[in-house]
């Protein structure tokens, strides 16, 4: 939502399924869903989803919505990500790094061709790549800032970087590394021309997106010839839809509706780990919360855990990285739970009858602000919920920071960044984070990059800087007709290579 697509990948993804594990009685975390019968590679499967793309533009286009669909089905790049976030070959067969970070050589593979029927060219990817890195109203743009050559020598592809960057073939598995035809006329705010195993076949806007499968894809043919993409933002009717056998898979559910879900024994509810962050914005530039003890009696206020229990899954988080993502530590002890402590906080500087709005999404459940509004009532502070339209949300508070608390799921991984820009509207500024976090991406070693970034994250959190109320969870609901549906990272990334639907 908001660097990146950081903006929109953050509020725009769920209303009632942003939650984890931690509820006894909640089943077991899954890479993917798992169903008995035989596969019927004629099937059609409708996946529920929350937020509806404005457009197909990924170049240009903020937001998961394109990312979560278009993202491995559609568009490639030379390396992708597995949900569990290991980076792996896709359009190049194999890859190498050079001892320094300066060097990586690519192999492309031979006999890919775009949707159209056009040929993959070693051209391609370098004007791909070249065109992301010379445009700045491109997304990622700024993730290829450091390259300083690509070229091609048969199906070999070097891009050499003028520093190195822990981060680049990360990057390369995102937006900023996707393929695209060079010389291309497709609209593509509406249209689609990729190297992926799905085409897109038609788009009804306000309903639903349907993919067919690649016949004609280079790799392993998709399992099913149909996937039919059903926006439906009401989490009721996604149930009810269910139930009546009109969707086969429920994403961004509420895993406090297992029970109704599974009733009839046709739908099973599915958990996943996520790198989804609930995050409790603190805009420190003016007023009470400038105090850095206020925003520590905020979030010593909180209690972590009921947040997790009243969402029905889930896993409580203290600091800006989730445990999917390097640099992770147990934050737990910056900002223990305590509301005597927190009252003691603002009595020390000099704050009563303290009086707080927080500007929220209205496609969010009201969990959360009901949480927030009693337990800040416990401490003395009276919380006002502004819940507002998204495009109301991304002016007011992303664009012009003009809020004092707010909330947002940020869905996207490895999005530290945020927290080293003092531009993005979280309007954190220190010095010493931006150092370390500069120093992690030019490492050489992942694990001393790793180490980097903990440190960096253990200063934002000791600065009080947000709060982070839960690491959410992949919540789904899947027909035991389905089976490899991915449940890791879904609100990202849905990858539907091996997604199969057996015959009834």
């Amino acid at each position: 939502m908001l660097r990146r697509s950081a903006l929109a990948a953050t509020a725009l993804v769920v209303t009632g399924a942003l939650l984890l594990t931690a509820c006894s009685g909640s089943p077991e975390p899954s890479a993917s869903s798992d169903a008995a019968g035989t596969p019927d590679p004629d099937a059609s499967v409708s996946i529920r989803l929350v937020l509806e793309p404005s457009n197909l533009d990924i170049r240009e286009t903020a937001g998961a919505a394109l990312d979560q669909i278009l993202i491995d089905n559609v568009y490639q790049g030379l390396v992708a990500r597995t949900p569990e976030q290991e980076i792996v070959p896709a359009l190049a067969s194999d890859y190498d790094v050079s001892p320094d970070g300066l060097t990586y050589t690519f192999t492309l593979r031979e006999g890919v061709s775009f949707h159209d029927g056009q040929a993959l060219t070693p051209q391609d990817v370098i004007w791909s790549l070249s065109q992301v890195k010379d445009n700045a109203s491109y997304r990622d743009s700024a993730r290829l800032a450091k390259v300083a050559s690509i070229t091609a020598d048969g199906q070999k592809i070097t891009i050499t970087l003028s520093q190195p960057d822990s981060s680049f073939l990360w990057n390369l598995t995102g937006r900023a590394g996707l393929v695209l035809k060079e010389g291309d006329t497709i609209d593509r705010k509406t249209k689609t021309n990729g190297t992926g195993p799905f085409t897109l076949a038609s788009w009804k806007q306000g309903d639903s997106i349907t993919f067919e499968r690649n016949d004609a894809y280079w790799g392993e043919k998709a399992k099913v010839a149909e996937v039919v993409f059903d926006y439906i933002p009401d989490t009721q009717a996604a149930l009810n839809g269910a139930l009546a056998h009109e969707l086969d898979v429920l994403t961004g559910f509420d895993a406090t509706l297992k029970d109704q879900v599974e009733a009839d024994g046709d739908f099973s509810l599915e958990l996943g780990a996520s790198t989804d962050k609930g995050t409790l914005a603190m805009n420190a530039t003016t007023g009470a919360l400038a105090d850095k003890r206020v925003r520590q009696a905020i979030r010593q206020a909180i209690d972590h855990d009921a947040i997790v229990e009243a969402l029905g899954a889930g896993e409580t988080l203290y600091g800006p990285i989730p445990e999917l993502d390097p640099g992770y530590e147990d934050l737990s002890d910056v900002a223990p739970y305590d509301p005597d402590a927190a009252k003691a906080l603002l009595k020390e500087a000099g704050v009563s009858d303290l009086s707080l709005t927080l500007t929220i999404y209205n496609g969010y459940p009201t969990t959360i602000p009901q949480i927030l509004v009693s337990d800040l009532a416990e401490v003395g502070i009276e919380l006002t919920v502004n819940s507002v339209e998204f495009p109301a949300w991304i002016n007011d508070v992303y664009v012009n920071k003009d809020y004092e608390l707010s909330f947002v799921l940020h869905t996207e991984a490895r999005d530290f960044e945020n927290w080293a820009n003092p531009a993005y509207y979280f309007t954190y500024d220190n010095p010493e984070v931006q150092r370390l976090y500069t120093e992690s991406l030019a490492a050489t070693d992942e694990d001393q990059a790793a180490d980097l970034l903990a440190q960096a994250a253990r200063i934002v959190s000791e600065d009080m800087a947000a709060d982070w109320l839960y690491n959410g969870a992949s919540v789904l609901a899947v027909s035991d007709t389905v089976s490899g549906m991915p449940t890791v990272n879904v609100n990202e990334r849905l990858d539907l290579a091996e997604l199969t639907k057996s015959k009834e």
